[in-house]
C-alpha cells in the first residue's frame, strides 16, 4: 500500500524526469558541428575548481563492480574520451562507451547522435582533434556531455526512450506488486533515494536484500519485492521530492517523516508540526474546540511515513494512513496538551515544534543524530494518531531533568504532553500553569522544592543552589532530603530574610505553610508518573513566583508615577 500511494503522488508531480534519468553535475561540454567535427571543450562550471559543474538531467544508473557499465552520451571523462589509458583504443572504458552511442545512432536515426559517433570514430584514430590545450584542465573523473549545435543529443525523446528499453534488456519478468502487470521487473531499484539522514551519499534502497536472510523463494536483491521500471521510478521519485521539499518533510536527528494527502488540500501538516506559528495553532484549536473543519475538506486521505537509514538501506519506521480533519483534530488537541506556562509566568506565547521538543531530551553539547530513533516517532503518532506517549519517554524526561538538575519549559511542555497523553477528556488549561487545587504529593513537593529554593537565594545568593544538588533526591524519595532542606530553610534562610526582608519572609513562609498543610508526609518514593508531577510542580511554583514579583514591581513603579504626578 505504502509504494501504491507513493506511486500516487507521482503522478502529481509535473517535473518527474525521464525514464533513468537522474541529476547530475556536468563540468565540461564538447562542442560537435553535425559533421563531428570537435569545436572545442565548453567548461560548465564556469571555470572555478569550487564549482563542481552545471546541474544537468542525464542518462543514469547505479553502476557497481570492477566493470562499471557506461552511461549513454554522459560520464566520467575516463569514459568518454579514454583519459588515464595511454590512448582511446586501449581503454576498455572509451571502447564501452563508443558501443553505446554507436548502437543508440543506429536505432535512433538521430543526426545529434551520429554526429557524435562520427566524432568519437575521428578521435579514436587520432586523440588530437581535440586540442591539447583544452584537454590540459579536464581531469578523469570528470564529467562530460555533448552538444551538437545547439542540441544536447540527450534532451531527445527519441534518446531517452532509447536509454529506458537499454536498461529494461537486464530486467526479469514477474508480477509487479504495485500496479499487478506481469512485465520486465528491475533486479536493483532503479532510483536511489536520497536525504534520509544518516544514509549513504549515493543514496539509499527501500527494497533490497543481499543476504539469504533476507532473501525469500530463491529471490534475491530488489526481486523480494519486485516492481516493474514505471512504478520503481515513480514511488522514488515521489519519496525524493518529498525529502527535497521542506513542505513535506521534517527531519529530526536520525529520522526523517514525510507528510502527503490523496489531493491537494492547503493543509501542510509538515510546517505546522516543525515550525508551529502561535496564530495558526490558536486557529485550530479553536476549530478542535469548536468542533468545525477549519479548512473545510472532506475526509481526504493523509499519509505519513517515517525513514531512516542503515547503510545503504532505507528503512521504514512507520506507517500512518489517517484524514485530513482526523489529523488536523489530533494536532489541535497535541498543541493543546502542550501547552504550558512561559518562565517568567506570562500566558503562552509559543509552541514546541517536533525537533524543539525532542532535542529537549538531548545534553547540552549533544548534537541531533544522537536522540533514540523512538523519540521523534513517538512524537509523531502522539500528533498525529493521538497516541499516547509510552511511560518509558515519560522517564526520559525524568532523566534529562535530574542529570541537568533543572526543569526546562520544553522539559516541562514534554511531562505534560506525556502525561495528558494517557488520560481521556482533560479539561481545558489543566496543568498549564500553577493549579492550588492538585493535592498530588508529588506536585506538592515540587512547589516545595521551588519555594525553598526561592528563600535561599534571597537570603544567600549562592553560586549554586539546593537544586543544584537535591533535585535528583527531592523528585524520587522526598522524605531523605526534605526533612534536613526545611531545617536549613527554618535556620539559615528565613532567619535571614526576617531581619533583612520582613516583607518577603512572610510572604515566603506563608507560601511554604500553604503546602505543608496538604502534605501529610513525605513520600519515600515517587512513582514515574509523580514525579512528572513533581517537575509540573516545581517548574509552574517558580513562573508564579516571577509573575507575582513583577505584579509588584509594577505596582510599585505605577504608584511612585502617580505619586510623581500629584
Amino acid at each position: 500500500m505504502i509504494l501504491q500511494k507513493l506511486c500516487e503522488l507521482a503522478s502529481r508531480i509535473s517535473d518527474i524526469p525521464p525514464s533513468m534519468y537522474g541529476p547530475l553535475e556536468i563540468k565540461w561540454q564538447i562542442e560537435l558541428d553535425k559533421d563531428g567535427n570537435c569545436r572545442g571543450i565548453t567548461p560548465l562550471s564556469g571555470g572555478t575548481d569550487s564549482n563542481r559543474g552545471l546541474r544537468l538531467l542525464v542518462p543514469n544508473r547505479k553502476r557497481s563492480g570492477t566493470s562499471p557499465p557506461p552511461l549513454l552520451l554522459t560520464d566520467k571523462a575516463n569514459y568518454v574520451l579514454g583519459l588515464g589509458a595511454e590512448c582511446p583504443s586501449k581503454s576498455w572504458r572509451f571502447a564501452a562507451f563508443k558501443e553505446l552511442v554507436d548502437e543508440c545512432a543506429h536505432q535512433t536515426g538521430e543526426p545529434a547522435v551520429r554526429a557524435v559517433n562520427s566524432f568519437l570514430n575521428k578521435y579514436e584514430q587520432d586523440p588530437f582533434v581535440i586540442p591539447a590545450e583544452d584537454l590540459k584542465v579536464v581531469d578523469q573523473s570528470d564529467m562530460m556531455t555533448f552538444r551538437v549545435d545547439d542540441i544536447r543529443p540527450i534532451d531527445l525523446p527519441s534518446v531517452q526512450q532509447f536509454w529506458a528499453d537499454k536498461c529494461s534488456e537486464e530486467s526479469s519478468k514477474m508480477q509487479c506488486i504495485v500496479c499487478g502487470r506481469i512485465g520486465p521487473v528491475d533486479r536493483v531499484s532503479p532510483i536511489a533515494i536520497k536525504g534520509i539522514p544518516g544514509g549513504q551519499s549515493s543514496g539509499t534502497q527501500i527494497v533490497s536484500a543481499n543476504k539469504e536472510a533476507f532473501e525469500s523463494y530463491g529471490l534475491t536483491q530488489a526481486l523480494t519485492a519486485p516492481t516493474c521500471r514505471k512504478c520503481g521510478e515513480a514511488y522514488a521519485h515521489a519519496l525524493n521530492y518529498m525529502l527535497k521539499e521542506d513542505d513535506y518533510h521534517v527531519s529530526v536527528g536520525p529520522v526523517a517523516f514525510v507528510f502527503w494527502t490523496s489531493q491537494e488540500t492547503g493543509f501542510n501538516a509538515a510546517t505546522m508540526i516543525s515550525d508551529p506559528q502561535p496564530e495558526e495553532v490558536r486557529k485550530l484549536i479553536e476549530s478542535y474546540k469548536s468542533g468545525k473543519k477549519q479548512f473545510g475538506l472532506d475526509a481526504t486521505a493523509f499519509y505519513s511515513l517515517s525513514l531512516s537509514a542503515s547503510g545503504g538501506r532505507a528503512v521504514i519506521r512507520d506507517w500512518i494512513y489517517s484524514t485530513v480533519p482526523r489529523v488536523q483534530a489530533n494536532l489541535a488537541r497535541w498543541f493543546a496538551l502542550q501547552k504550558i506556562v512561559e518562565w517568567d509566568g506570562t500566558d503562552p506565547q509559543s509552541y514546541f515544534g517536533l525537533g524543539a521538543l525532542a532535542r529537549a531530551l538531548l545534553p547540552p553539547k549533544a548534537t541531533s543524530d544522537q536522540l533514540p530513533k523512538n523519540v521523534p516517532r513517538d512524537l509523531v503518532r502522539c500528533a498525529l494518531q493521538a497516541s499516547p506517549l509510552p511511560s518509558s519517554f515519560l522517564a526520559q524526561v525524568l532523566l534529562r531533568n535530574k542529570a541537568e538538575q533543572q526543569v526546562t519549559r520544553a522539559r516541562a511542555a514534554l511531562a505534560k504532553l506525556a502525561l495528558l497523553s494517557q488520560m481521556e477528556n482533560v479539561k481545558e488549561g489543566y496543568m498549564e500553569k500553577l493549579d492550588e487545587t492538585c493535592k498530588s504529593a508529588g506536585y506538592l513537593c515540587g512547589r516545595l522544592l521551588a519555594e525553598l529554593e526561592a528563600a535561599q537565594r534571597l537570603a544567600t545568593d549562592p553560586k549554586s543552589t539546593l537544586v543544584d544538588r537535591y533535585y535528583g533526591a527531592a523528585s524520587s524519595a522526598p522524605a531523605t532530603v526534605f526533612g534536613y532542606l526545611l531545617r536549613d530553610f527554618q535556620v539559615a534562610h528565613l532567619s535571614k530574610l526576617r531581619k533583612n526582608n520582613p516583607a518577603v519572609c512572610k510572604a515566603i513562609d506563608h507560601r511554604v505553610q500553604d503546602i505543608l498543610k496538604d502534605l501529610v508526609d513525605f513520600p519515600k518514593t515517587l512513582s514515574v508518573k509523580e514525579q512528572a508531577l513533581f517537575s509540573l510542580g516545581y517548574y509552574h511554583q517558580k513562573a508564579q513566583d516571577r509573575a507575582e514579583a513583577r505584579e509588584k514591581k509594577e505596582l510599585k513603579e505605577l504608584q511612585k508615577l502617580n505619586e510623581e504626578e500629584e
